[in-house]
C-alpha cells in the first residue's frame, strides 16, 4: 500500500499515461498524412503563394482516403484480436476441463 495514494491502489491504465499515448498516435498520423499528401499533391515549383485548387482537391481526396484506410484496417485488427482472444479462451477451458 502506498501512503500517498491513500491506501489504495489504481485500478486499471493510468489516464495520463494513456491520453500521453493518444495524443502521440493521433500527433503520428497527423505527421504520416502530411508527409503522404504533400508528397502526392505538392506542386514541385511554387509559383502562387497559396495552394491551387488542384492541389486542394488532390490534397482533400488524399487525406480522406488515408483516414478511411486506417478506419478499416482498424475495424479489421479490431476483428482478429477479437477473434485470437476467443480461441485462447476456448483453450483455456479446453485446458482446465483436460486438467
Amino acid at each position: 500500500m502506498s501512503w500517498l495514494s491513500g491506501g489504495q491502489q489504481q485500478q486499471g491504465p493510468d489516464p495520463v499515461q494513456a491520453a500521453k499515448v493518444e495524443m502521440e498516435m493521433y500527433t503520428d498520423l497527423f505527421n504520416k498524412i502530411a508527409s503522404s499528401c504533400f508528397t502526392k499533391c505538392a506542386a514541385r515549383r511554387h509559383r502562387d503563394p497559396d495552394i491551387t485548387l488542384g492541389e486542394m482537391t488532390c490534397t482533400d481526396r488524399c487525406v480522406s482516403k488515408y483516414l478511411e484506410t486506417q478506419q478499416r484496417v482498424g475495424v479489421i485488427l479490431q476483428k482478429a484480436n477479437e477473434a485470437q482472444l476467443e480461441q485462447q479462451q476456448n483453450m483455456a477451458q479446453m485446458q482446465q476441463r483436460l486438467g
